[in-house]
């Protein structure tokens, strides 16, 4: 097996999409002194995605988390670009573009173009099928599922996940690279949703159907749970943290993939998206946001 992922400042990671997760997947990395390019479809995209990552890294610096120089080398790291030529020489390819099926296998053909052979690619998807998106590369083996958590350089935990194509190699790598990064890996069997989202976006699903039936307004509903069940945070208040439009992408696709009727999206959900209310990034979701 070669050697793992290098952890010196020439190591060179590549995070494809500038949004929530791909801006907080370059923090983290840049922070544990790698080596960043960050990659999006427009100049906007990315001046969107940096200017967040960098409002993070200035929080940290004032909760006494991070020091001033820390942000300053971190962001000094990260290399926005909106070609995929720029992937050439990394050591990782990170996709973490929206939650849909064709658009991942339409960026990972390109990645698996634009890379050297023993480059990894990995994909943050919180549901799709690592099998399944490894198919369009010539060299699935290479390939891994590296699945994040919202808000990334707060949640320490990342599932690593195998595809059937997936090597010993890839997968030890993997592991190592997020232990690198200061994250805390658990080892996953490829299937809709992985561990986490299987018990989790179900529970939020039913919280909606509480919701829609009117037992209880939102606000109850998540202090109950908080309050009952011990939760950090309540399980529509998370709904909205994670966007409802992606915690429906998901639930569809348990819904398709299982054939279980249990994992049907709540009616609720469907119309909230459907109106443009996806939580704390539109400003209104289960509850209102500033």
């Amino acid at each position: 097996m070669n050697d793992p992922l290098k952890n010196t400042t020439e190591a060179r990671i590549a995070v494809i999409g500038a949004g929530t997760m791909g801006n907080g997947i370059a923090q983290v990395c840049a922070l544990a002194g790698r080596q960043v390019t960050l990659v999006d479809i427009s100049d906007s995209a990315l001046e969107r995605g940096l200017a967040t990552l960098s409002a993070n890294l200035e929080r940290q610096v004032k909760k006494g988390l991070i020091a001033e120089a820390d942000r300053q080398a971190a962001l000094a790291r990260i290399h926005p670009q909106t070609h995929y030529g720029a992937l050439a020489g990394s050591e990782l390819v990170i996709e973490a573009a929206t939650e849909n099926l064709d658009l991942k296998r339409q960026i990972l053909a390109l990645i698996e173009e634009a890379t050297e052979p023993d480059a990894l690619i990995a994909s943050n998807t919180s549901s799709l099928s690592i099998s399944e998106l490894a198919s369009v590369l010539g060299s699935p083996e290479r390939f891994i599922g590296l699945h994040f958590f919202n808000p990334v350089p707060v949640m320490t935990l990342v599932e690593v996940i195998r595809g059937l194509q997936t090597s010993e190699a890839t997968h030890a790598k993997a592991v190592a690279f997020a232990e690198q990064v200061g994250k805390t890996a658990i080892s996953v069997r490829n299937s809709p949703g992985f561990v986490v989202n299987r018990i989790l976006c179900p529970m939020i699903n039913e919280a909606i159907f509480v919701l829609q039936e009117g037992l209880a307004s939102a606000q109850d509903i998540d202090t109950g749970m908080q309050l009952g069940c011990n939760q950090p945070i309540g399980p529509l208040a998370l709904a909205d943290l994670i966007g409802l439009d992606t915690l429906l992408a998901i639930l569809e696709t348990f819904y398709r993939d299982f054939g279980d009727p249990k994992y049907r999206p709540a009616t609720l959900l469907k119309e909230m998206v459907a109106a443009g209310y996806l939580g704390r990034k539109s400003g209104r979701g289960f509850h209102v946001y500033a």
